[in-house]
């Protein structure tokens, strides 16, 4: 069973930046993705990379988060830029569409 290991989230003024890291157990996915639940909402979908390095963002994130990915490492990476008080959730990693199973994931605290 794949583990997937999230890290690198903390507490960040509003504009401050972030960068996470999805560690998996076995070669990533063609597909892997970042999702985010904030505190009472259902998790959702951010952005996911394809194993060839093609990126597609949601419109909330668009232009102020990147992603990259290293096939080697089986790391794939979130940089997150001009962090709004919106962005604040944990955030997880998985494929794209997702396993059952799911990380523990890294909490994102935007907040003055």
């Amino acid at each position: 069973q794949v583990q997937l290991v999230e890290s690198g989230g903390g507490l960040v003024q509003p504009g401050g930046s972030l960068r996470l890291s999805c560690t998996t157990s076995r070669s990533i996915f063609y597909i892997m993705a970042w999702y985010r639940q904030a505190p009472g909402k259902e998790r959702e979908w951010v952005a996911h990379i394809a194993r060839d390095g093609s990126t597609n963002y949601g419109d909330s994130v668009k232009g102020r988060f990147t992603l990259s990915r290293d096939n080697a490492k089986n790391t794939m990476y979130l940089q997150m830029n001009s962090l709004k008080p919106e962005d604040t959730a944990l955030y997880y990693c998985n494929k794209d569409p997702p396993l059952d199973t799911w990380g523990q994931g890294t909490l994102v605290t935007v907040s003055s």
